[in-house]
């Protein structure tokens, strides 16, 4: 599959997903990013504003297995991995499979649980399997979460642990929409009966298990220069010499920004990465992985404009 394949792969899937939701182009493009990468994302916006629609459609129109795990306080680990259950029948032990056995995972405020819950997550994001009783049960190569949380709560929420914060590629922040696209959703949407499904909606697979991967193999053909790793390398260190933060970001994060930056690459059509494809990444792979000095919250200062600082101030190749 060559790179217009892969394009026009993409453009198929936004036109699809185009019929669910209204806006939010920029979001698809992450979530697309994220799966030709083999990354997970974690959505931060206000609650109405179709982040669940969002995954559920962008699983329908990838032809996903799509799984969903409501996140609250007294959700426990077996609740989304499974358990082993005896059967009395056989004398057996048999493994129930919790909801986390999908491919497309849906962690819907992820931020409401415990951290030794969340924690449940770790091992299926960094390997694609989970451990029960010992035993290591594979999850599909396709798995990917998508996570959400809500920015404006503060009661009855548990801020994720680094750890778990660095398994995502993007944090991407689900603005409200603009005034046009408001009206269009009220348009389409104000009928009474809640949010139909995605399949009500009219949205349809456009490809398959055996056509994505080929799609995801093609993407990690592509090029990137030395002088691009060289520079995705310098714009993560610089991270932790800033004094406008506290902590930086990890090798994981300057693997993840170059993976992600040859996926859009593929996903525009090109057969290599360019300077422009790690600026425009830099920011959804980093700001989560920032934590701001005490001086710079004082002064008002966001992770996001100094992300944007340290992308003037590093000098890209030619």
């Amino acid at each position: 599959m060559t790179p217009d394949d892969v394009r026009a792969l993409a453009t198929a899937i936004r036109g699809e997903v185009a019929k669910a939701i209204v806006g939010q182009d920029d979001v698809i493009d992450h979530l697309l990013i994220a799966l030709f990468s083999g990354g997970h994302v974690l959505l931060e916006g206000p609650p109405g504003t179709a982040k669940t629609l969002l995954a559920q459609s962008f699983a329908a129109a990838l032809g996903l297995d799509f799984g969903r795990i409501q996140f609250t306080p007294d959700l426990l680990p077996g609740d989304i991995l499974g358990s082993n259950l005896f059967n009395f029948q056989t004398s057996q032990f048999t493994l129930t499979r919790g909801p986390i056995f999908c491919e497309l995972l849906l962690a819907d405020e992820i931020n409401r649980t415990p951290p030794k819950t969340q924690a449940a997550l770790l091992e299926a994001m960094q390997e694609r399997r989970v451990t029960l009783d010992g035993v290591a049960h594979s999850l599909s190569d396709r798995f990917t979460v998508i996570a959400t949380q809500n920015p404006i709560e503060s009661q009855g929420v548990y801020p994720l642990p680094e750890a778990q914060l660095d398994r995502f590629v993007f944090k991407v922040l689900v603005e409200y929409p603009a005034a046009a696209d408001e009206a269009a959703i009220v348009r389409r949407y104000a009928r009474g009966g809640g949010t139909p499904r995605p399949a009500a909606l009219g949205v349809t697979a456009v490809t398959d298990a055996a056509q994505l991967g080929v799609a995801i193999a093609a993407t990690g053909a592509v090029t990137i220069a030395d002088s691009i790793v060289d520079y995705v390398v310098r714009l993560v260190r610089a991270t932790r010499d800033s004094g406008d933060l506290v902590s930086g970001a990890s090798p994981r994060a300057a693997v993840l920004l170059a993976g992600a930056a040859r996926a859009r690459a593929a996903l525009d059509g090109r057969a290599y990465v360019v300077p422009d494809d790690v600026k425009a990444l830099a920011t959804a792979v980093l700001r989560h992985r920032l934590l701001l000095s005490p001086a710079a919250e004082i002064e008002g200062r966001t992770v996001e404009a100094i992300v944007a600082d340290l992308i003037t101030r590093t000098e890209a190749p030619r």
